[in-house]
């Protein structure tokens, strides 16, 4: 059984090695505008090979917009960037129906969210209705115009940008929205050596353009790839025993955080913690999951999924922190 189980294994470690070639092509190119935030391009890169939407969180001038516009100019596939503003319309973001007096009848005209990758730039500065709009496109893949429903291309991505909610002219999007996000991403400042080669490539004339050099064809191929990659039993029940440690603590020996927690991850925060593990461990090389991918992917995945009490509030307990005691402190096979 288990030289079966090594003979499967090397059958899909050689489908990751062929199907993840493209990879060194898309970072070199990013590479080329992008300075550093190299944890940033991996997530994005796993939201791409896991179908999952990215928000990420930070302030303004960290590359979050450029990041996502670079990636998307190396993938030859349609891309939108939308710019979320407090007097933004569901109609401008999905489309509407317009009324033809020559034909006397209404047809459709197909907003922007029609595209594979969008950008939603600073989605935390439109209202909750605007923010509502793009739930069914992140979760069916479909839209809704009048009584007909549209598909959505494929890949179909979502990679979104917001501001800290504390700054003024923001508003925190709603729960269920937050929960469509496969990763929640928390943007650093750069360290020093970044900042000067920052300085230097961006204060000295021509900016590096981007070309596609990823076709739409190889991401669905190495989609298809990472749900081959094999995860053993026991990954499977670690994974399980995270998400379930964030609703009942106190059945993992952390009767502490039992009062400090809300709500914890719903089953959607399981099957997003499988997925991403099995990218991680595509982007490195790898046919089969290991509890490091796990713990890797834990905090992006979970910190946007665990609500806190008002007795965390008091005590300036975030959700980070509740993670990460719990990936510090549930046992690992």
């Amino acid at each position: 059984m288990n030289e079966t189980k090594s003979l499967d294994i090397e059958v899909i470690q050689q489908k990751i090695q062929q199907e993840s070639e493209f990879m060194d092509r898309l970072r070199s190119e990013v590479g080329r505008v992008i300075v550093g935030q190299e944890r940033m391009i991996e997530r994005l890169l796993i939201g791409l090979l896991a179908d999952g939407h990215v928000l990420m969180e930070g302030v303004p001038g960290l590359a979050k917009t450029l990041t996502v516009k670079t990636l998307a100019e190396a993938i030859d596939t349609k891309f939108r960037r939308l710019q979320f503003t407090p007097d933004l319309l569901p109609a401008d973001l999905i489309g509407t129906l317009i009324y033809d007096p020559k034909d006397q009848e209404f047809k459709t005209k197909k907003g922007p969210i029609f595209a594979n990758i969008i950008l939603a730039d600073e989605i935390n500065r439109s209202p909750a209705k605007v923010q509502s709009a793009l739930l069914e496109a992140m979760q069916e893949h479909t839209v809704t115009i009048g009584e007909e429903s549209y598909p959505l291309g494929d890949p179909f991505l979502v990679l979104a940008t917001q501001n800290p909610i504390e700054q003024e002219g923001t508003y925190p999007l709603p729960e269920a929205q937050v929960d469509r996000f496969m990763l929640k991403l928390s943007i650093e400042y750069p360290n020093g050596d970044e900042e000067l080669e920052i300085m230097r490539r961006m204060s000295s004339g021509a900016k590096a353009s981007t070309q596609p050099v990823v076709t739409p064809e190889e991401i669905i191929k190495a989609r298809k790839a990472t749900e081959m990659i094999y995860m053993d039993q026991q990954v499977e029940r670690y994974i399980v025993d995270l998400v379930l440690a964030t609703r009942d603590p106190a059945a993992y020996g952390l009767d502490d955080l039992q009062e400090l927690i809300a709500f914890g991850g719903s089953p959607r925060a399981t099957i997003c913690l499988a997925k991403t593990a099995r990218a991680h461990a595509f982007l490195n090389r790898r046919g089969f999951v290991t509890p490091d991918d796990v713990r890797a992917m834990g905090m992006d995945v979970l910190r946007h999924r665990v609500l806190v009490t008002y007795e965390a509030e008091a005590e300036e307990v975030a959700p980070e922190d509740i993670v990460r005691r719990i990936l510090d402190r549930v046992e690992v096979p």
